[in-house]
């Protein structure tokens, strides 16, 4: 689950034929449910942790392979490409192949490519690596969720186990930015890669020794569907990339739009046809609807970016090190894990409107602040200047993904309950890796690492700002449960 999510647990709805029946328990066979639910728990913190351990390491992987500033972005990029396509379709082939066996399926191709990665020699090989890393976690992470709803027993168990899940996507982030730093400084950049492999195999044993398999349904899969989103979402990514190279008039820039329409006309076309789509039309039946998921589209770009830029921001243009970097990026963790244990309270009153346009507000200031920093950063600047920024973009991340991901959930058709959970962390992913691709181009245009950091943090703002305006306009508030007849 991408950073500063909260975890949307599978409902009803036969759309989830991955999740158990409400209420539903799999006996834990071999070890104590705890030890079940902290192996499920650690895989999620390697999931979450690999989404920005990379960050501080790209300047010394951009120096040691040769990738252009514009071409670093897909070492980002390609792993958000597949995990976000793919996990529309994964939580399928969980159902149909057993969860604990997609799990340990998924696990072991992230470790695999976890290890080529390391080894690359190339730019080219490590991104197949990266894209590779996000087969492997899309297919593995639906199943997470699953299993932990059905090894524990509703009430107190099942609350502590989510309150674990929780923490892990929290502090996912923060571990990552403070480990990357200290694994490039000390062991080299290669290391950010090499780590997931003796953790990976410490789930996979944990797994093998400790998870149950739970029963296997028969669906059909949207092969179709999901082929055509991933086609058109790698197709826009490529020409919004190259575009800063070879100009937007390029005909292979011009071609791969036109492939991104083709397949996303297929897609509206296919989806309608099809009994159990991707991204059922359903979804896009309102503007009701669609404000909050386009948000959810939107906003991981902002939050992406910034990461991404500010880690050019510190260590090409002040100099810190990599240890430094990843200090500096501490706070924006702490700030989304304050206002992420805080949220749920305040929720019931004042409702997912005003907490949500709120959270995306502070994104918007807290990345403008940046962009703030980085026209004025020069060799005296501060960590200071670079840490209070953080602290209001992670405040802000704190209180926007709960309210959106809960319109979403609320607004998506029963029976599509489950498309709409899958939906929620594939748009976040796709969002992220295109919203890179855009603003790597706007560095490109606007003068690069030396004069264009100021204007492209600017134009990062730009995109939770549109989440605002999708999400607080359109955004219904969640209906209060009706007790009076219980």
């Amino acid at each position: 689950m991408p950073r500063g999510s909260l975890p949307t647990a599978p409902a009803g709805g036969h759309d989830t034929a991955s999740a158990p029946a409400a209420g539903a328990m799999v006996a834990v066979r071999r070890g104590s449910v705890m030890l079940a639910v902290e192996i499920l728990v650690l895989t999620q913190l390697m999931f979450v942790v690999d989404t920005s351990i990379v960050n501080v390491a790209l300047p010394d992987i951009g120096r040691e392979l040769g990738f252009s500033s514009v071409g670093l972005s897909w070492v980002v990029t390609a792993y958000a490409l597949t995990f976000g396509g793919l996990v529309l379709l994964s939580g399928k082939v969980g159902s149909m192949i057993g969860p604990r066996r997609a799990l340990i399926l998924g696990v072991s191709v992230f470790v695999i490519a976890s290890v080529a990665g390391g080894l690359a020699t190339s730019a080219g090989i490590l991104v197949a690596a990266r894209a590779l890393q996000g087969v492997g976690a899309a297919l593995a992470a639906p199943s997470v969720m699953v299993l932990l709803i059905g090894i524990t027993a509703p009430g107190p168990q099942r609350s502590r186990a989510m309150a674990m899940f929780v923490l892990a996507v929290g502090a996912g982030a923060g571990v990552g930015l403070l480990a990357g730093g200290i694994l490039t400084q000390t062991l080299g950049w290669a290391w950010v890669m090499f780590v997931n492999a003796p953790i990976g195999v410490l789930v996979l044993v944990g797994a093998l020794r400790n998870l149950p398999e739970m029963e296997r349904r028969r669906t059909s899969l949207d092969v179709g569907g999901a082929a055509a989103s991933i086609l058109a979402m790698v197709a826009l990514v490529f020409a919004f990339t190259s575009a800063a190279d070879r100009g937007w008039t390029s005909p292979l820039v011009l071609g791969a739009f036109a492939v991104a329409v083709v397949s996303l006309v297929v897609l509206v076309v296919g989806e309608g046809r099809h009994p159990h789509p991707v991204m059922p039309p359903a979804f896009f039946a309102s503007m009701r609807s669609v404000g909050p998921l386009l948000s959810m589209l939107v906003v991981p770009a902002g939050q992406v970016g910034f990461l991404f830029f500010t880690t050019l921001l510190t260590q090409q243009v002040l100099g810190f090190t990599p240890v430094r970097t990843g200090l500096a990026l501490v706070p924006f963790t702490l700030g989304l894990i304050a206002t992420n244990h805080v949220t749920p309270r305040l929720l019931p009153r004042l409702g997912e409107r005003v907490i949500g346009s709120s959270g995306l507000s502070g994104l918007v200031l807290g990345i403008a602040w940046m962009a703030l920093v980085a026209a004025d950063a020069g060799p005296d600047t501060s960590i200071v200047t670079v840490l209070l920024p953080s602290v209001l973009l992670g405040a802000g991340a704190g209180a926007t993904f709960a309210p959106v991901t809960a319109v979403i959930m609320h607004q998506a058709p029963t029976e599509h309950i489950g498309a709409a959970a899958s939906l929620n962390q594939g748009l976040q992913q796709l969002g992220g890796g295109m919203g890179l691709a855009v603003l790597t181009s706007v560095l490109a245009t606007t003068g690069g690492l030396d004069r264009g950091l100021g204007a492209t943090l600017l134009a990062t703002a730009a995109f939770p700002l549109a989440g605002l305006v999708l999400f607080g306009v359109w955004a219904r508030r969640i209906p209060a449960p009706d007790t009076t007849h219980a």
